[in-house]
């Protein structure tokens, strides 16, 4: 039995819900792994939440070879001035669906509370490409950029929400192990790290939130090439080595299956020695920060998480 979250969600939190139903339904139902349609529904959805505008100076689309996949990439400049740090940025998704256009405005919060530019990735989605090519592919992006023109030798840091938490915890060990580059800092909102099971997992996540053990478990199974790959470090980052993770932003939402994944791996850092800080919000659901039109402490959130930037990449 799952608790039920209507009647825990703050009042802004509610109206976006339902909000949230209302598109869905306009949309229509659509069948767990009918991916096409999925991704259909999600960009749909997104759009309302992405329609009020947020300026800036500029927003440029370049296209990269990376690990022999072209891989698009959205450039968002706050400013003209010349620039002092950089964020690259993965959407979540579940590895399936999402984009650059259904995380447009989370960047653009970004660069603009931050001051820094933010690279949206645009990496390849499951099924159609597994677990690790996305890894290698956003490494190579990063060294790419990190390595030359206006951001050669420039401090950065990678950042993502959910599944792109996953990645970017897991390209940062990659770019480590390559030899560098390195980001200075990480910041990770509300990911998956790899616990198969928690008590947030068994309390959260029914029909009303959506993100359901069933949905769960397809994306973990669109992702990954075969189940011994669950264990591989890359994936289970609880299990990988911690010991020297940079500088650290964890957002935890309490009503969210992957709650306990952000408190194990903050717990973790802690035991290693590494520096960071956890950001924990209630009365809001999984996916949030997307509700920054109509939820003040999703902007709030992504203010936070921009703080942290300025502070370590300063």
């Amino acid at each position: 039995m799952k608790l039920d979250v209507r009647r825990r969600l703050d009042p802004e939190a509610l109206a976006a819900l339902e909000e949230t139903d209302r598109l869905q339904a306009e949309f229509g139902p659509v069948a767990l792994g009918d991916v096409a349609r999925m991704r259909a529904a999600y960009a749909h959805e997104r759009r309302f939440w992405n329609a009020v505008p947020v300026p800036l100076a500029a927003v440029e689309e370049r296209l990269l070879e990376a690990a022999g996949i072209a891989t698009r990439i959205r450039l968002y400049r706050p400013d003209e001035g010349a620039p002092r740090a950089l964020l690259f940025y993965l959407h979540g998704g579940g590895w399936v669906v999402g984009s650059l256009d259904t995380h447009d405005r989370i960047m653009r919060l970004l660069a603009r509370e931050s001051g820094f530019p933010v690279v949206g990735i645009d990496y390849a989605l499951a099924p159609e490409v597994k677990f690790p090519t996305q890894i290698d592919q956003i490494a190579a992006v990063v060294r790419a950029l990190a390595g030359s023109g206006d951001y050669a030798g420039l401090p950065f840091a990678l950042g993502g929400d959910s599944a792109g938490a996953n990645l970017s915890l897991a390209v940062a060990g990659a770019l480590r192990a390559a030899g560098g580059p390195e980001p200075s800092a990480l910041l990770l909102f509300y990911g998956a790290y790899g616990l198969a099971d928690s008590a947030s997992r068994r309390l959260w996540g029914n029909a009303r939130d959506g993100l359901t053990d069933e949905r769960m478990r397809f994306y973990e199974r669109a992702y990954l090439p075969a189940p011994e790959a669950a264990r591989d470090p890359r994936y289970d980052l609880l299990a990988s080595d911690l010991s020297a993770v940079p500088p650290a932003h964890l957002l935890a939402v309490t009503m969210d299956p992957l709650h306990d994944d952000s408190l194990a791996l903050a717990a973790l850092l802690e035991e290693h020695g590494r520096a960071v800080e956890l950001s924990t919000v209630d009365g809001v659901l999984h996916g949030f920060l997307h509700l920054s039109r109509m939820v003040p402490k999703a902007a709030r959130a992504l203010a936070e998480g921009a703080a942290f930037l300025r502070r370590r990449l300063a």
